[in-house]
């Protein structure tokens, strides 16, 4: 299988506003698209935008809604797929979601955040109940997760041990926890072996400081690709060969022994 080309889109869009945020993916997956990338990845509520505050339940919309019909539709006419974050609106309830769109439009994979981080979340989302949310997109396994739940390795050992070979992370990392970014993500990367997307927002929002440094990270602990503190889009390779190859070489998960873990939960 051909490395799976990725498009990291570090940008914070416009927040309160749907019709310009769709229109920035559109821009981004033609020009993700013309440097041959297959996925397009976007931050955490993307779609929205993060510090919206009491807007949330007025923008948040079904998986199914307008707004995924509009990806669907960028995806086709430009041949990739696209991971967004958005608000998710499920009857009463609102979830902070991430949605996988096929290179064909179809919807792939739905995730709701599992650990909702501070009082905004807490206040306007309700936690996801399933940790491992994946799908296929070109011979890899496609795993996703929304930025707090990168930090508990509970959740990341899951992935791997359910066979994720990329592990898609929209994120909205604020200042002062750019140690995320820089050295917890890489790390969960090697001792879990798969490459991991870690898509930031960036710049002042409300009152959050975003630190950028989006970051896809391979099996062995190093970025292929890196973003600074503003907007970008970064491209990187997830390579189904040197995984296997590192897999090999660093056994974490065959040389584990579950029944001294018991403890843990």
């Amino acid at each position: 299988m051909p490395p799976l080309r990725t498009a990291l889109l570090q940008s914070s869009g416009r927040p309160g506003s749907v019709a310009a945020n769709l229109k920035v993916i559109e821009e981004a997956a033609e020009r993700a698209a013309a440097a041959g990338a297959r996925l397009l990845v976007t931050p955490e509520m993307f779609l929205t935008g993060y510090a919206i505050g009491d807007d949330v339940p007025r923008l948040a919309e079904p998986a199914d809604g307008e707004a995924a019909d509009a990806i669907a539709d960028i995806a086709a006419r430009h041949g990739l797929a696209v991971a967004y974050g958005y608000p998710e609106r499920a009857g009463e309830q609102v979830f902070n979601a991430v949605q996988l769109i096929g290179p064909d439009g179809a919807r792939l994979a739905n995730y709701r955040k599992t650990h909702l981080f501070g009082g905004f979340e807490r206040d306007h989302f309700t936690p996801g109940e399933k940790t491992v949310v994946q799908a296929e997109l070109d011979g890899l396994r496609i795993g996703l997760m929304i930025c707090y739940d990168v930090e508990f390795p509970e959740n990341v050992r899951a992935h791997a041990l359910a066979g994720t070979d990329l592990l898609l992370v929209p994120t909205a990392q604020m200042h002062p926890f750019q140690f995320v970014a820089e050295s917890v993500v890489p790390v969960r990367a090697f001792e879990n072996q798969m490459y991991v997307a870690y898509v930031n927002r960036v710049g002042p929002e409300g009152e959050f400081e975003f630190v950028g440094l989006s970051a896809l990270a391979g099996p062995d602990g190093v970025a292929r690709a890196r973003a600074g503190r503003g907007e970008e889009l970064v491209f990187a390779d997830a390579d189904p060969a040197f995984l296997a190859a590192s897999r090999e070489a660093n056994p974490y998960l065959s040389d584990r022994r579950p029944g001294l873990y018991a403890s843990l939960i």
